[in-house]
Formats: C-alpha cells, sequence, structure tokens
C-alpha cells in the first residue's frame, strides 16, 4: 500500500511532505561540559532549595546552581533507559544543578522546547543503548538520534500544548486519588481502633489459618498449558486488589485435588508468608468457581464458626497494628519468611459482628472510590499515549 497523498516515507515512518528530519545534534546544543556531580557528602554541607538533578529527575536539593534557564534533561544511563518506569526526557526551568547523569540540552530558538521534549520522551531507546552491565546514552549517539519536526515553532507549541493539557488532566487525577488514599488510611486508622467493648482474641482462635505444605519445588513442567486446567494462584498474580487471571499458571486435576482445604473460595483472604511478606487480597469474586487453588507462598485465612467479617480482617491485616507484628515475627536475612504460627499469634481486635461489617463497608466504599478514578486514570494515561502516536508523527495536524 502506497503513502497516502501530502506524506512521505523516512526512515523512522511516514510523517507529512511538509515535516523535517533533523538529527538531535542539529536542533539542540548539549550543554554536558557544565554539568558537575557531588558526592553525598559534599551535598550535606551545601544544603538548600535548589534542586539537584540525576537520570530521572529530582535527586537532592542545594544552595548553588550551574543552570538557570528552560532546558530539557536527557536521562544518560541506568534501567530506566529500558525499563521506562519513569520520565526520561524531562523539562527543567529556573536554578537547577544537574549531574552527570543526565544530559543537558538547550533547543536552538526555532525549536519548541515543548514538542522536542514529549518527542524525545515517545522514543524506544533499545536501539541507542550502547551500555552493557548498565544501559547507556552516550552524548555521539545522542547527537544522531532522528527528530521528526513540523515546519514551524508555532504548529510544534499547538502540538505541545495540547499535550500539556493532558498531562495537567492526569497529573490531577494522580493528586486526586493520592489525597482519597490518604483519607482512607486516616479513616482505617481512626475505625480500627480498638475500642471499649471490642473483643481481643489470638487470630488463630478465630480463624482457619491454611496453607500448602511442599510445592516450592514445583517443577515447571508440572505446569500446564491447558485453560481448561485448574488454576495455581500466587501472590505474584495478584495487583491493585483483583487476582491477574490471565498471569495464573494451570496445574493438573490431580494436583488440585491435593489439600482440598485451600481451594479458593469467595470471601477467602489471602496473604503472602514469604519472600514479600504481607501482599493481601481479599477474594471478592471467582469468575472460575472451583477451578483454583493455592501455592506454598500464601495463607488462606476463613472465620471459625462466623467469628469475623472477612473483609473486616482483611481490612485489619492492613492496617499498621498487623505490620508492626510482621516485622516483629519475621525471620531470615535476604529471603524473608513468616511462620503460621507466628501469624496465629496476632491479638486481633473484634467488636461486634455488625459493627465489622459497617466498618468493612465504609472502607470498602472508598475503596470502590479510589479504583473507579485509578481506572479514570489508567484510560486517560492511554488516551494521551495515543495523542502522542497522532501528533507527534503528524497523523493528526494542529494548525
Amino acid at each position: 500500500m502506497g503513502v497516502r497523498k501530502g506524506y512521505k516515507q523516512t526512515e523512522v515512518g511516514v510523517i507529512p511532505e511538509d515535516w523535517d528530519l533533523r538529527p538531535l545534534g542539529e536542533v539542540v546544543t548539549f550543554l554536558d561540559g557544565k554539568r558537575r556531580p557531588v558526592k553525598d557528602a559534599d551535598r550535606a554541607k551545601m544544603r538548600g532549595s535548589i534542586p539537584y538533578y540525576g537520570a530521572s529527575g529530582i535527586v537532592d536539593y542545594v544552595n548553588d546552581y550551574l543552570f538557570n534557564e528552560d532546558l530539557i534533561l536527557l536521562g544518560e544511563d541506568g534501567e530506566n533507559i529500558l525499563s521506562r518506569n519513569c520520565r526520561l526526557a524531562f523539562r527543567i526551568s529556573g536554578k537547577a544543578w544537574v549531574n552527570n547523569h543526565a544530559h543537558v540540552l538547550k533547543p536552538k530558538p526555532d525549536i519548541s522546547i515543548g514538542f522536542l521534549t514529549d518527542f524525545l520522551e515517545s522514543l524506544n531507546y533499545e536501539r541507542y543503548n550502547s551500555g552493557t552491565a548498565q544501559p547507556k546514552l552516550n552524548k555521539q549517539t545522542c547527537f544522531g538520534i532522528p527528530v521528526v519536526l513540523p515546519p514551524t515553532k508555532a504548529e510544534q507549541t499547538a502540538i505541545a500544548t495540547a499535550l500539556s493539557d493532558a498531562d495537567a488532566l492526569i497529573q490531577s487525577l494522580e493528586r486526586l486519588i493520592a489525597k482519597k488514599r490518604n483519607i482512607k488510611q486516616g479513616a482505617m486508622q481512626e475505625l480500627l481502633k480498638p475500642k471499649e467493648g471490642w473483643e481481643r482474641e489470638p487470630l488463630r482462635e478465630v480463624s482457619f489459618m491454611k496453607g500448602r505444605i511442599g510445592w516450592q519445588g514445583l517443577k515447571q513442567t508440572e505446569f500446564t498449558m491447558n485453560a481448561d486446567d485448574p488454576f495455581l494462584i500466587t501472590g505474584m498474580n495478584f495487583k491493585d486488589g483483583a487476582i491477574r487471571w490471565d498471569e495464573v499458571y494451570h496445574v493438573s486435576f490431580e494436583r488440585y485435588q491435593i489439600a482440598k482445604e485451600i481451594q479458593l473460595k469467595q470471601n477467602d483472604v489471602l496473604m503472602t508468608k514469604d519472600g514479600t511478606i504481607g501482599k493481601l487480597l481479599f477474594v471478592d469474586k471467582i469468575p472460575y468457581p472451583g477451578k483454583a487453588t493455592l501455592n506454598s507462598h500464601l495463607i488462606v485465612f476463613r472465620p471459625i464458626q462466623n467469628s469475623y467479617d472477612p473483609k473486616f480482617l482483611y481490612y485489619q491485616l492492613s492496617s499498621k497494628s498487623f505490620n508492626e507484628h510482621i516485622e516483629l515475627s519475621k525471620s531470615g536475612t535476604t529471603f524473608f519468611g513468616l511462620s503460621q504460627e507466628a501469624v496465629g499469634n496476632y491479638p486481633a481486635f473484634l467488636p461486634q459482628l455488625n459493627e465489622q461489617t459497617r466498618i468493612a463497608t465504609i472502607l470498602s466504599d472508598m475503596d470502590a472510590e479510589i479504583e473507579a478514578l485509578r481506572i479514570k486514570l489508567a484510560k486517560y494515561k492511554q488516551i494521551k499515549q495515543g495523542m502522542m502516536q497522532e501528533l507527534l508523527t503528524g497523523r493528526i495536524r494542529l494548525v
């Protein structure tokens, strides 16, 4: 299929005919020679309010500066070049100190700094990586990175403004989520604080607790690829309050039938007991009933004779007091573990069942609100990603 009218084929793909393709070394001035790293001990003697930048953002604050203008920083080394867990290209303004882990770029007068920052952030840097033990973007390689440019600074600025508006929306939502989480944390501390009339029982007295014995050495060959086989749930499979069923391994029905008491049920509370200790999940829904079991790294909690509301226990195990109990009870040096006996010794605080349900409902409603905002945030980020793909390649023009 040919290139549509008004566009041309280039080494980086199809772009508008009136757009240019220039190496990064022609559109910016590298100011790397002005960078200066400062050791931790020396920075401690020069504490101040001026940002001290590294490869991924602000590292510290100092009382002096090397730069005082609008610039772009591009991470020079570190795992973030490949993993992209945070921004690699970011804009700075005003007084700043930059160490030797970020390239310092000053755009030429005809280049929009906002557009170029977003363009550099949109790139995949795997092909430019020259590091072996640690990823690295050397200066010479960066000089040759091809930059796609609209013909006028006005069009570049229009694209940057649209993407900046999307960023502002995302950041406002991130702040709202952080605020809601802080409010929920405060509510948890108040609602779960022991009050007069609350009973205090060792967890083993009120809860069934069970973890699979063995299976730590389950071989990869014992997993099956048959989606009809039962699931083997691990702590790696749950995130953001839910099981990621598409990432779960399967085991044979023979394996599944062993230790029937830890086959997954609705309203189970799960907790990791080694490695990353204390990671929790409340099993609200099971899309595959009667088809999931647990591996050896998990403990399942179920109430004995209706002794507690499972969701209430989930929140209590999420509390500061239980986390402190874990820290005091865990064993190991590099790989930590928590025995079932130690978990059972935790003094659970239990009000009347109706009060437990009331507290669990309040906190659950707050969680639902936060989750709805988190889903909305993920959607906005997808939209922003789509905007970048369309606007930074000229498939959509803002003229």
